[in-house]
């Protein structure tokens, strides 16, 4: 992987959570067909269940299909976002913050480890400080993950 221009980190957050809006991005750029295909195993939910698209979906208690015909009638990411909320599971901002902060720690420490450690490999990322799929990510896409930790808040 590399550099993808239009495809954030998926430490940004729209509205209350991150990693919505990567998602987003990778529904445009798939319609415009600009997302490259080594990502396009992990659209949706296709693949395996663990995969963030699939997670973020049953989260907020949409289809993935539906999600991607509202992406692409328009609107800002936030207006997507409550839409979201208002077809599927209304969530607090205490289960947006726990399933945020799950995400934002997926690797590090759980049955996800051995992942990231195959992909800090696959991806020629040794000596990184990496300790998350996000991190890995980000490094991969040339983003310092440090920088885009530090901007999330809850």
């Amino acid at each position: 992987m590399a550099h993808v221009p239009g495809l954030r980190s998926p430490y940004a957050k729209v509205g209350r959570l991150v990693y919505f809006g990567r998602m987003l991005d990778k529904i445009r750029l798939h319609a415009a067909g600009l997302l490259p295909v080594e990502y396009q195993s992990n659209l949706g939910d296709l693949g395996s269940p663990t995969m963030f698209d699939a997670r973020c979906c049953r989260f907020l208690g949409v289809h993935y299909g539906d999600l991607v015909k509202r992406t692409l009638t328009g609107g800002t990411d936030e207006e997507i976002l409550t839409w979201a909320h208002s077809v599927g599971k209304p969530r607090t901002d205490e289960e947006c913050e726990i399933w945020s902060t799950f995400l934002m720690k997926r690797g590090w420490r759980d049955v996800a480890s051995a992942m990231v450690q195959q992909r800090i490999q696959q991806f020629g990322l040794t000596g990184k400080p990496i300790e998350t799929m996000f991190d890995v990510l980000d490094w991969d896409e040339g983003r310092d993950p440090a920088v885009e930790r530090a901007k999330v808040t809850f």
